[in-house]
């Protein structure tokens, strides 16, 4: 199963590398990976993807727990959340096919961020099955070069 894990913590050097040794040395795997510091520069927030069953996520949740630098783990799966992805795709795109690129651009309510000469790159935003159907849309005209930023969740305010 596919688990969304938000971990707070204090904003000091090495943090990242203590949290990414403790999955590597335990044998899981991070399938996303997001942190950015939060409106305190002094904690940032690391939203993980991570696969497993109720006892992988168990441990997973609990080794993070005993992390020193560690504020709050939160376990987004078992809560009303919402999660965003970032894409930017570099497509090959002379003239002749900038307007259909333009086109399925709208349609999911992407930006064109750069044009070149031969080519031209767009900005998708969305859920993670959002932004590989964009993708999937985009390989006609050859992508050239892409990037992801992963996953990055909230949790829902109360109703």
């Amino acid at each position: 199963m596919r688990h969304t894990i938000s971990v707070l913590v204090e904003n000091h050097f090495g943090v990242l590398a203590r949290v990414s040794g403790l999955f590597s040395a335990r044998g899981y795997n991070i399938d996303s990976l997001c942190v950015a510091e939060t409106d305190d520069p002094s904690i940032s927030r690391m939203t993980l993807v991570v696969r497993g069953d109720d006892r992988v996520l168990e441990q997973i949740i609990k080794q993070l727990n005993k992390l020193v630098d560690t504020i709050e783990v939160i376990d987004l799966t078992q809560e009303d959340h919402v999660e965003r992805e970032l894409v930017m795709v570099k497509i090959g795109a002379n003239n002749k096919v900038r307007g259909e690129v333009v086109e399925i651009a709208n349609i999911f309510r992407a930006k064109v961020i750069d044009i070149g000469c031969d080519a031209m790159t767009i900005e998708a935003t969305g859920s993670q099955d959002k932004v590989r159907a964009f993708i999937d849309m985009m390989h006609p005209f050859g992508i050239k070069e892409l990037v992801r930023t992963g996953n990055v969740a909230i949790a829902r305010s109360p109703k």
